[in-house]
């Protein structure tokens, strides 16, 4: 203890020693303590910033919101309610015939009532033109519009076309805004995003999310259809309804869907704003829509695995010809392969049958191919394309 306690006041001592002289020497220069920090301190390294590296061009610039693009689209999406008379006939109380004869019960006249029918519709021009789906007004007697901002306008058919299910309005109002429609350059691509716009089961205007799963889309092959599948949900009532890019510009009229009970699920169909365009503007024009048929029944070019071709092979073969057709009269027989029309190659089916459309009934063309591996060439003169009913077996219109 004797050694520590020794130790210690040894320390005080030079502790108050040091004090004493500090005091000393600021008394007399006063200035001493700055000179010596800035004498004694380590300079101090600043290091630079480390480089931040640009971001990757597309990294993180997605949009957070979506509601500018239906801020564009969505006054011109109006609500479609079609009232028709249905007549029901009185229903028997017994099947077989025998016993209806033994009891012949009166069951009262028919009787009629009113049925509504729900769907959308796209204001396309200024002076009132509507573009929907033909089964969502077909045979009605009355049609009503409800507009975005709350108006109720009577609508009149210009005219319809069974085989692409469109049919246009006119509507007779003020201030009506048009959506803005995409151009041919603009087309749609796999994994774009899109909206649909619609009135699902009446319950009012509703936006729902998702992409472009598919373009070209055929149910029926020997149609013109050309769908564009998506996985926005489009549920009954968004018939007719808009299906609108990230930009809010219609890409497409939403027309039906494969339901729950295929077990499908998002899995959506539009039609393209370019085939609604052509639609538009021929029943504007004329009433009606006319297209050019050259009377067979084509497909694709069947290529075996191990034939060194590429796999889309260019053309068409053809698998029937409609017997006093524009084709059977120009000499296309079966198997022949159809390479060129006019002045265009011919890519696939799909690319026949709008060609084949395009054309005018009665206007010669020139059509090249193959027969048995040797080159011909004919002419055919196409005819109006005859009526067809378009299928509704695989997917449900979305009324």
């Amino acid at each position: 203890m004797n050694h520590a306690a020794r130790t210690l006041a040894f320390v005080a001592r030079f502790v108050v020693l040091g004090l004493a002289v500090a005091f000393v020497i600021g008394l007399f220069w006063p200035g001493s303590g700055a000179f010596l920090r800035e004498r004694f301190t380590p300079p101090v390294i600043e290091h630079e910033p480390a480089a931040v590296e640009p971001a990757a061009p597309g990294a993180g610039t997605g949009p957070v919101s979506y509601a500018d693009a239906v801020a564009k689209a969505a006054p011109s999406v109006v609500n479609i309610y079609a009232n028709k008379l249905v007549t029901e006939q009185p229903r028997e109380l017994y099947s077989d015939p025998v016993l209806q004869r033994i009891f012949s019960v009166p069951t009262g006249p028919a009787r009629t009532r009113r049925q509504q029918n729900l769907g959308s519709g796209v204001i396309v021009r200024e002076d009132g033109y509507v573009l929907t789906n033909n089964h969502v007004i077909a045979n009605a007697d009355d049609i009503q519009l409800l507009l975005y901002d709350g108006r109720v306008a009577k609508a009149r058919v210009v005219g319809s076309d069974d085989e692409t299910d469109l049919a246009v309005l006119k509507v007779d109002a003020g201030n009506l805004p048009a959506i803005h429609m995409t151009d041919a350059e603009s087309r749609p691509r796999v994994g774009d995003v899109v909206l649909a716009i619609g009135n699902p089961f009446g319950i009012g205007q509703t936006v729902t999310m998702g992409i472009v799963s598919a373009i070209g889309r055929q149910l029926n092959l020997s149609s013109l259809e050309n769908f564009i599948q998506t996985d926005a949900a489009i549920n009954f009532g968004n018939s007719g309804g808009a299906l609108v890019n990230a930009h809010g510009e219609l890409v497409g009229i939403n027309t039906s869907l494969i339901g729950q009970a295929v077990g499908a699920e998002g899995i959506g169909f539009a039609i393209p704003v370019q085939s609604a365009r052509e639609v538009l503007d021929q029943i504007i024009q004329t009433g009606h829509v006319v297209r050019g048929w050259i009377g067979a029944d084509y497909g694709a070019v069947p290529v075996s695995a191990d034939s060194g071709l590429p796999s889309a092979a260019r053309g068409v073969v053809v698998n029937d010809v409609s017997p006093g057709g524009p084709a059977a009269l120009a000499g296309i027989q079966q198997r022949d392969v159809l390479l060129r029309i006019g002045d265009e190659d011919i890519l696939d089916p799909s690319d026949l049958r709008r060609h084949e459309a395009s054309l005018k009934p009665g206007d010669p063309v020139q059509v090249s191919g193959l027969r048995n591996g040797a080159a011909f060439n004919t002419t055919v003169t196409p005819a109006q394309r005859p009526p067809t009913a378009p299928m509704q077996a695989l997917q449900g219109a979305a009324r």
